[in-house]
């Protein structure tokens, strides 16, 4: 092998192993849920939590609609059980999906191997960020099989179909959600979709995994945050 070759191989080689510990670097550094949220896997008295082959289902005493919650990029997916876990205990059973690598582009169709497996008289997609965003994709090409599919802090890029409810909510505060795309994603929403912002909320207390790099600061309290969007959610799911 000529010298030249093996200079350019070696340079190859060098520069995968250089992508591969900056790809390391990156996924490996995300936001982890607090002990709190990631305590209630254990369940409460009202909502057990089963692993599935997609993450978990909060199994509460609702048997008729259900929710599939896409986590926001680079969020751990246990952090956003406050949110769900409250759903599940009035009556919307909840599945969390785990995201490969925290990131819901990888798994976009995750919802059609839950849908596959379980059944329900209503379906609900949703999720925060990223996880709203890829939701939303999904609900553009899957839409014949749901009822619904709700944003949080998350615009649509896809045009959705019309008898879709829509729910959309974000915070005064957020300092993550880019609100050019938000405005822009309205043109793909129903005319009857639902679109709130919560004076004081922020990006990061959808979830419960501390404060995010560029967010504004919140004026209200996580737990506040995080009952207003359940109350918001059971508004349009369980007409409450």
């Amino acid at each position: 092998m000529k010298k030249r070759t093996k200079r350019i191989l070696l340079i190859l080689a060098l520069a995968l192993v250089l992508l591969g510990a900056v790809c390391a670097v990156y996924f490996g550094t995300y936001s982890r849920a607090t002990p709190e949220a990631a305590a209630l896997l254990q369940g409460s008295d009202a909502v057990q939590v089963k692993a599935v082959s997609k993450g978990w289902l909060l199994d509460g005493p609702g048997t008729e609609d259900a929710l599939i919650f896409y986590p926001g990029g680079k969020v751990e997916a246990t952090a956003y059980l406050p949110l769900l876990t409250s759903l599940a205990e009035d009556g919307v059973d909840c599945f969390l999906v785990r995201m490969p690598l925290n990131m819901a582009f990888m798994d976009l169709n995750a919802a059609a191997a839950v849908q596959a497996d379980y059944a329900y008289d209503r379906w609900y997609i949703g999720g925060h960020s990223l996880g709203g965003a890829m939701a939303a994709v999904y609900a553009a090409e899957h839409g014949e099989g749901l009822s619904g599919l709700i944003l949080l802090a998350a615009y649509a890029t896809k045009p959705l179909d019309g008898r879709l409810a829509v729910l959309e909510l974000h915070g005064s505060e957020d300092g993550v959600l880019n609100r050019d795309k938000l405005e822009q994603g309205r043109q793909y929403l129903p005319a009857s979709a639902l679109s709130e912002e919560l004076a004081g909320g922020n990006h990061a207390q959808f979830g419960d995994y501390g404060p995010q790099r560029g967010d504004g600061t919140a004026t209200i309290s996580r737990e506040e945050q995080t009952r207003w969007a359940v109350d918001r959610i059971e508004g349009m799911i369980l007409g409450k």
